[in-house]
């Protein structure tokens, strides 16, 4: 059986400079991991670049250590308990919505591609009788 006291994750590398993370709107009563609450406007939750960098890292981390593991580096990185419960849900939630959106973006190009179908068969359709004009149309 292992001994969690003394394990240690390997010195953080990679973590990238340019990303740039934006303030997102206070939906619930929760401040999620990697956000605090703007001082001005309780209704914004501003990002902290240290966590949510610390947590993509984690995100690696997780292909060759458990959540627990993960959980206790993450909070003795940056200071700021997560359970690992806390950090599968928050790793589950956002895989669901990059799924939900990449579904969503394939729908819309799909939807494109049947409409300038329809509007090039439209175009072509030789033969096919044209609307009548509306009795209001024909005397004003």
């Amino acid at each position: 059986m292992r001994n969690f006291a003394y394990f240690e994750m390997p010195n953080p590398v990679g973590l990238q400079e340019d990303n740039e993370w934006l303030a997102i709107p206070r939906i619930s009563r929760t401040i999620p991991f990697g956000y605090k609450v703007d001082k001005n406007d309780e209704d914004l939750l501003i990002p902290i670049i240290e966590e949510l960098e610390a947590l993509e890292l984690a995100k690696k981390y997780l292909q060759e250590y458990s959540y627990r593991e993960v959980a206790r580096w993450l909070s003795d990185r940056t200071g700021r308990e997560i359970s690992y419960i806390g950090l599968r849900k928050r790793i589950k939630i956002e895989k669901q919505r990059k799924s939900k959106a990449k579904t969503y973006k394939t729908w819309l190009n799909n939807y494109k591609k049947a409409l300038e179908k329809l509007e090039e068969i439209e175009s072509k359709h030789i033969g096919s009788k044209k609307e009548e004009a509306r009795e209001e149309d024909r005397h004003p």
